[in-house]
């Protein structure tokens, strides 16, 4: 069902080969899978990140009833691989993380261009449509070659994020996050994963040997350095979290700061993965940044991070740029603090346009999703002004649904370097533009954002990591105690309970124990 999953039988089956040749006994199971792409738009958002507490506690439940010795996760698109991990991190049994690869780029000449596409130039033709900057006509032949086959959504969006910090965690073998699903390559790895399963298992090489602090670190710093998804932060510190790990948002700025941003991958330029992989992948990244790494951290290649990139090569410094000639010295992700956001927010520093890293506008505020999108297709968002969605957060959405819809159109209207938008929501990895999310406390817990109104002045300085409302706290406060206590229209089901035990994103929206 899910686009970039529909090759994973074969990748299991090659993992099953590996094991039989090593001399184990494999067995096969499933979980569940959802697909951003296909949630997107519908109520159905709501439940795309509370299915990663769902797949960890289901693979938790078959591996506990059916005492298995160790684990081949077999997985590939957005909530699965951190439900995985952070599985892999409770269970603490011999576990290994092979992909099935991200997709390759689609490919159109159009009105005489050749043109490199993508899920999200489907999104954002939808704004060109509507400003009549793009028919429908020309809509239709994107829409049709956007997606040429299977794996991960091309870009550095949250799945290839997710499968790039695999193997910076240690949790993966080189070339998990960017050999392309329908490489040869990509079986053989799906090989030697169920071949060196048996080693990790003989070994005695358990999760959270590998999974410690510094291999946390590890992943921020290639996340930094790839100008990640913002949703990896969210995927990491859960990780960190089941591995009894603390990892304060704070700690996620000093790592920013300290890595140079070498690596901008689609939707922050035109490359996509089956560049960065063509470049030297996720070993060269890391080669060129180790001066920054924890060298010595352990891997389930059996040896330490430093022995797997030894050999590692920058084939193409157009793809990979030198820790002396980066895109920014500072990471591709920032975390900003201010009134409006006390606990953190996330934005994509590497695909915010230079003219916007700094803004002051006025608010235009809507309370879901629905709202904003009917609104910017209806024009009401003006240049120079700042779009807050909320109530879109854990709790209030409930589920914390992705912005796309909302930010693509704002993109291909040519407004993302006229209009930021915060919101107490995440975003996908394929957004672009001042995109601020995962605004902390959320609004349906009562934190600030719930009290700005419209024409309310918002100064955002992702330089100096401020996001700030011009608003005393006396003010804040007053507005807020007017306010009714939230009450969500969810009244049953898994998202009812979802809400009861969801915590704040500012600490990755775990469940509360």
């Amino acid at each position: 069902m899910v686009p970039g999953h529909i090759h994973l039988q074969s990748i299991a089956k090659a993992v099953k080969e590996g094991v039989h040749s090593a001399g184990g006994v494999p067995f096969e199971f499933n979980t569940i899978a959802i697909c951003d792409g296909i949630a997107m738009n519908h109520p159905g958002m709501k439940y795309s990140l509370p299915s990663r507490e769902l797949i960890a506690d289901s693979v938790e439940t078959m591996v506990e009833a059916h005492a298995f010795d160790a684990l081949v996760f077999v997985t590939n698109c957005d909530k699965i691989i951190p439900g995985m991990l952070m599985a892999a991190a409770r269970l603490n049994i011999p576990s290994i993380i092979v992909s099935g690869g991200p997709m390759l780029a689609g490919r159109l000449n159009q009105n005489g261009e050749d043109k490199v596409v993508d899920l999200n130039s489907v999104f954002m033709g939808v704004g060109k449509v509507a400003k009549g900057l793009m028919s429908e006509a020309e809509l239709k032949e994107i829409e049709e070659v956007a997606c040429p086959g299977c794996g991960s959504c091309s870009g550095m969006f949250t799945a290839n994020t997710m499968n790039c910090l695999s193997e910076a965690l240690g949790m993966a073998l080189p070339g998990n996050g960017t050999i392309p699903a329908t490489y040869a390559q990509r079986m053989t790895l799906a090989f030697e994963a169920g071949q060196k399963i048996m080693s990790v298992l003989s070994k005695k090489l358990l999760p959270r040997d590998i999974i410690t602090k510094d291999s946390v670190y590890n992943a921020f710093a290639v996340d930094m350095a790839l100008g990640g998804s913002t949703n990896s932060v969210l995927h990491l510190m859960a990780i960190a979290h089941e591995a009894g790990i603390e990892f304060p948002l704070s700690l996620v700025n000093e790592i920013s700061q300290r890595i140079p941003h070498i690596a901008k991958i689609a939707p922050s330029s035109e490359l996509h993965i089956e560049d960065l992989y063509l470049a030297g992948g996720i070993p060269a990244v890391m080669k060129e940044i180790s001066e920054f790494l924890n060298l010595k951290a352990k891997t389930v290649s059996g040896t330490s991070l430093a022995n797997v990139i030894k050999d590692a090569k920058v084939k193409n410094r157009n793809v990979i740029r030198s820790v002396a000639d980066p895109y920014s010295a500072t990471g591709g992700l920032t975390i900003l603090f201010g009134n409006l956001a006390p606990e953190g927010a996330v934005v994509k520093s590497a695909a915010v346009a230079p003219e916007m890293l700094v803004h002051k506008g006025k608010a235009i505020v809507f309370n879901d999703e629905e709202e904003a999108t009917k609104g910017i297709m209806a024009n009401k968002v003006k240049s120079g002004e700042v779009v807050v969605i909320r109530y879109e957060g854990p709790k209030g959405g409930p589920g914390m649904r992705e912005m796309l819809t909302p930010t693509s159109i704002l993109s291909g209207m040519g407004m993302d370097k006229e209009v930021a938008l915060i919101t107490d929501g995440r975003f996908s990895g394929a957004t672009r533009g001042a995109a601020i999310g995962h605004v902390c406390p959320e609004a349906a817990s009562g934190g600030p954002i719930a009290a700005v109104q419209d024409g309310d002045i918002i100064n955002i300085d992702i330089p100096n990591h401020k996001l700030d409302v011009e608003m005393s706290e006396a003010e804040i406060k007053s507005r807020l105690a007017k306010l009714p206590k939230f009450e969500s229209k969810i009244k049953g089901g898994y998202l009812k309970r979802y809400i009861e035990k969801v915590d704040s994103a500012s600490r990755g929206a775990i469940f509360i124990d």
